[in-house]
């Protein structure tokens, strides 16, 4: 499964998506550490990020210990794109993956994500200029069209290719679609028939077997994980290790998945503050312990704490309840 994004070799083509409030630092980190082919960061709006660097240069993040990681730009100006790429390369970034992809309103309404995808002209010239700003790989992240009536992936693929793209990833959903309905994985084919270059299956990709069968079905080089992710940190390692050795991995029995929660939460209160830390770690808590016993009860009572010392106390007392059970449900 090995292949290159440019000068970059990738062993085990098992991706972390790009997601907004989800791939943080504190949560590449803890994928990472598990194992990950590749993790992408959370899209970043490319002119907000060139102001910010422009006020406190000092303050930008450096993605140096991170490698290799994508940063995922978006946005709709080629000269502004162009910049933001060269800074964030500057910044330790192995590679800048373009977004063509995000549904969202109000990333479309401002001419960026999917909505590059009826706008082939614009969407050539981004990629062209973000190619030549920087000596890293350039990527992009697209759907298989806007809607059921204007599906162009493989046609925008090409012209991609022809810029000097390196690797293209496909949710195999329209923009119209959003997140409804089921991922169409035997429509990124065609895709794969466009181009050369390595193309990535995306979209409701939650376990190693789904990995295995989008893989099959797209014809594509690799996979790569999203919303498969909540709350399994381990669930690309796994899917490396399934391609691997085609063994499913047991899952995490009680307190390994303690442990791994305490070290993400512990994580998000360093990089966030305790304050800011205990709100997005909501979120995070309702996925780890979704399909466990008393999770709803658990899930009530920790969202309404503000105090993190208090919320390490109560899970500890959750899991230590747990302890005398084997491994979790997958």
């Amino acid at each position: 499964m090995t292949f290159d994004i440019g000068s970059i070799r990738i062993d085990d083509p098992v991706f972390l998506a790009p997601m907004t409030g989800v791939t943080d630092l504190p949560f590449r980190r803890l994928v990472k550490k598990y194992g990950a082919g590749l993790v992408f960061s959370e899209m970043i709006a490319s002119r907000c990020m060139i102001e910010e660097y422009r006020g406190s240069p000092k303050t930008s993040p450096d993605y140096g210990d991170e490698k290799p990681i994508a940063v995922q730009l978006a946005g709709c100006e080629p000269d502004i794109m162009a910049e933001a790429a060269r800074i964030n390369a500057g910044r330790g970034a192995a590679i800048i993956d373009i977004n063509f992809g995000c549904p969202v309103k109000k990333v479309v309404n401002k001419l960026a994500g999917s909505a590059l995808m009826r706008e082939e002209p614009l969407a050539a010239d981004i990629m062209a200029a973000t190619v030549a700003a920087v000596d890293v790989p350039v990527t992009v992240k697209m759907r298989l069209g806007w809607d059921e009536h204007s599906i162009n992936a493989p046609k925008l693929a090409k012209i991609a290719e022809d810029v000097g793209i390196k690797m293209i990833t496909v949710h195999g959903r329209t923009r119209n679609q959003m997140y409804k309905g089921t991922a169409d994985w035997e429509a990124i084919q065609a895709v794969k028939d466009a181009v050369k270059i390595p193309v990535v299956v995306n979209g409701d990709i939650c376990s190693p077997q789904d990995a295995e069968r989008a893989k099959r079905m797209s014809g594509a080089d690799g996979v790569m994980i999203g919303r498969g992710a909540y709350g399994k940190p381990w669930v690309v390692r796994d899917t490396m290790s399934f391609f691997r050795h085609g063994i499913i991995a047991p899952s995490p029995a009680p307190a390994e998945l303690a442990q791994a929660i305490a070290e993400h939460y512990d994580a998000m209160l360093t990089h966030y503050g305790s304050y800011n830390g205990v709100q997005i770690a909501r979120k995070h808590l309702t996925w780890y312990c979704k399909d466990l016993p008393g999770a709803f009860e658990l899930r009530a009572e920790v969202n309404r704490m503000d105090d993190h010392v208090a919320v390490k106390e109560r899970l500890a007392l959750y899991f230590a309840s747990l302890s005398d059970m084997p491994a979790l449900a997958a």
